[in-house]
């Protein structure tokens, strides 16, 4: 069967598509192409690789391609194919807008915070703390009471407080970080045991908060309130949150979503200094550092 017409007649119509105003209008496209090419994968290596987004990423690209393919097909005249791509690519967009609502809104609420681009493209090294060993110390105490007397806590460990929007909720307490304190405030049948307390540059800046829970449908059964509260605020924030189960005496830290449990306390104190950015002799991580511990913190 010779298939030569129908070459001839694709080839004439793509070169239809060829803008006549001269090769500025083609040079000015391959800029904006590139550009747009390096901004991709630049947010891709430094967000998306490696993480459990990935695949998603992969197929909404997938259907980027389609609808580039759909409006071609359309261009040289081939409309049944490319009408029927094109629509089958918006059902699919649709579905995908509904089936990762929760998503979609965890982004959101990222752009709402006022310095997501510092974070994302002017990310600097904050400088080291040699006076936090004192916290760690303050915090391991008060986890090991916690844990072993089954005492349910909730802290949420932030760099910024521009970027809260939830802490306006609790109380106000804005005071310096202490073992007495904290177990005094998750103490049973007190007022604000129930809330998280909020830590922010070293401060005890709130307690009683009220978090955000998580509406990951996959979170199993078996956790409960404080487990999807400190899931939801790693969501829906730039935060590490630490929390003791109150039924087990179990000990995790939630951190982009994403829930690690710890058997040894030796590990849950090196990644506390990890995460406060204690000085050890390293350099201090990234700001956001502390929310892309994901990829390797969560392997040990």
């Amino acid at each position: 069967m010779d298939f030569s017409a129908l070459q001839h007649f694709i080839s004439a119509q793509l070169l239809g598509l060829v803008p006549a105003e001269g090769n500025t209008v083609i040079y000015v496209s391959i800029l904006e192409i590139a550009f747009l090419v390096v901004l991709l994968l630049f947010l891709y290596k430094k967000y998306i690789k490696g993480s459990t987004s990935e695949n998603l990423v992969r197929g909404i690209f997938g259907l980027l391609f389609m609808w580039v393919f759909a409006e071609i097909l359309i261009k040289i005249n081939l409309q049944i194919l490319g009408v029927f791509l094109k629509t089958l690519v918006s059902v699919i967009a649709f579905g995908l807008i509904v089936i990762f609502q929760p998503e979609l809104r965890k982004f959101l609420s990222y752009l709402g915070q006022g310095n997501w681009f510092t974070r994302v493209f002017l990310s600097k090294r904050q400088p080291k703390h040699n006076g936090d060993k004192d916290i760690i110390k303050e915090l391991m105490e008060t986890i090991k009471y916690l844990s072993k007397w089954k005492i349910g806590g909730l802290i949420v460990l932030h760099q910024d407080e521009s970027t809260l929007n939830y802490s306006d909720v609790g109380t106000k307490i804005n005071a310096d970080i202490s073992q007495e304190l904290l177990l005094t405030i998750f103490q049973p049948k007190t007022p604000l045991h129930d809330g998280a307390v909020v830590i922010v540059n070293n401060k005890i800046l709130s307690a009683g908060v009220l978090l955000p829970l998580t509406e990951d449908p996959k979170l199993s059964w078996r956790y409960g309130t404080r487990h999807r509260a400190a899931l939801g605020v790693s969501e829906a924030s730039d935060c590490a949150c630490i929390v003791v189960s109150e039924e087990t005496g179990d000990v995790s830290i939630a951190i982009d979503g994403k829930l690690k449990k710890y058997e040894d306390l030796g590990q849950l104190r090196t990644d506390l200094e990890r995460i406060l950015a204690i000085d050890d002799g390293e350099e201090a991580p990234k700001p956001n550092t502390i929310f892309k511990f994901d990829k390797k913190f969560f392997k040990n």
